[in-house]
């Protein structure tokens, strides 16, 4: 199984209003697959410690950075997320020459929430991904009920500066700095001659494969990819369709023009059949350090019909209960051998709410329609406090922000709830 799926992009001034880089990312799973938001506060460990990921267990540092992750609920890694230093990463599926490892090692979603945790810079989150990736190895499968679902990862990473581009295959990998404008990814290779980073054996690697000369200009993309699959194609698609949106707004993209692309449905980014979009994400980070990164997450399947609430990092954030799902501990299938024999309820508070607003929508269309209004108004007045208040003029009162993503998931719920 090979679906096209996840797009995820970033602008940059002078791409952007306000000396801010804005982030966003779709999370494309299958469409039964319940997606959490969850936060885990900065935490220190000792030395010797192991942490366990999603299938292997590996050495851990003795300090992680607080991190917000939007994950499938039923792995230790996530599809996006940022962490209390701004940095943000996303992750796509990518497929080239190399054949994927469907042994188990590292996800690539593991890789993005190891990366959160460890670096404070865009740049050094490439440094933590590419040197875990030597070490332990990207593989197993990236479904939770389909054991052959594997890919290599290509990565989009920003902080308050930059952004970095990272694309691997197998062990191999290569990286290109993003200093301005706008970039977007899908799920094909996007590297071509500009590389600032690269794995030291990767240029005679290709060349021993007879992927490429030794002669000709290197090119990522070119060496490493095949674009004959409809696969690749589909994702060329939305990767055209993805930058042409981008370009619509240059100069003026802000955190509306990102949703307003997440929510998209005719580019495909907004995707809808098996495979869906079943989280969004959007950050506003300004360059300014004395002012917050907000960061937007729906925790729901398709933006369009969904809310994006806002989190800020503060000293003492809570847990976020609403959008946690339920834990299964060690009795988790995915925990167990063989895995896969049964598939638990995952669906958290907030998606059995939006799962019912969705079956009364289709049912009854007046009703439906007024409940689009109410949310979209809720999610228009959240974004304009957040302008107002804390972008323009930083956290005086960091304690009064603890709850904040919560109490906005249960303001959508009220809303809801009035259904």
């Amino acid at each position: 199984m090979h679906p096209s799926s996840c797009d995820t992009f970033v602008a940059l001034p002078p791409s952007t209003e306000g000396q801010r880089i804005i982030f966003g990312k779709n999370s494309d799973r299958p469409c039964d697959e319940v997606q959490e938001v969850v936060y885990f506060p900065a935490r220190d460990y000792e030395s010797n410690e192991k942490v366990e990921c999603t299938y292997i267990e590996i050495e851990q540092v003795t300090h992680t950075h607080a991190v917000v992750l939007s994950r499938p609920a039923w792995l230790w890694g996530a599809e996006m997320g940022a962490n209390e230093h701004q940095v943000c990463i996303g992750n796509e599926a990518v497929w080239g020459r190399e054949s994927a490892d469907g042994d188990e090692a590292l996800l690539g979603m593991d890789l993005v929430r190891l990366g959160l945790e460890r670096a404070n810079t865009a740049e050094k989150a490439v440094d933590v991904i590419t040197e875990l990736l030597e070490k332990y190895g990207q593989g197993g499968s990236c479904m939770e009920d389909e054991c052959g679902f594997t890919y290599h990862n290509s990565f989009l990473i920003s902080d308050r500066k930059e952004a970095w581009l990272l694309e691997t295959s197998g062990k191999y990998w290569a990286a290109e700095r993003v200093e301005g404008g706008y970039r977007n990814i899908s799920n094909q290779y996007g590297i071509t001659t500009k590389i600032d980073k690269e794995h030291p054996d990767l240029r005679e690697y290709a060349r021993g494969k007879g992927w490429w000369d030794g002669k000709a200009q290197f090119n990522f993309a070119t060496v490493f990819s095949f674009m004959t699959t409809a696969r690749i194609e589909a994702s060329g698609s939305r990767y055209c369709e993805g930058k042409k949106l981008l370009e619509k707004s240059d100069g003026h993209i802000t955190a509306e023009t990102m949703m307003d692309i997440l929510r998209d449905k005719d580019s495909g980014i907004n995707m809808e059949g098996m495979f869906m979009t079943t989280g969004s994400m959007v950050s506003v980070i300004p360059r300014d350090p004395s002012l917050p990164g907000v960061h937007y997450f729906t925790a729901t399947p398709d933006p369009e019909r969904s809310v994006f609430k806002p989190f800020i990092f503060v000293k003492n954030a809570l847990l976020l209960k609403e959008t946690t799902s339920p834990s299964y501990g060690p009795d988790d299938p995915v925990k167990k051998k063989p895995r896969f024999q049964s598939k638990p309820d995952r669906k958290h508070e907030l998606f059995v709410k939006h799962e019912l607003v969705a079956a009364i929508t289709e049912s009854y269309k007046d009703r439906g329609k007024k409940i689009a209004e109410s949310v979209r108004q809720l999610e228009k007045a959240k974004m304009t406090q957040m302008e107002m208040e804390f972008l323009s003029q930083g956290v005086e009162e960091p304690d009064y922000l603890v709850n904040l993503f919560s109490s906005s998931v249960q303001e959508e719920m009220a809303v809801y709830g009035k259904s």
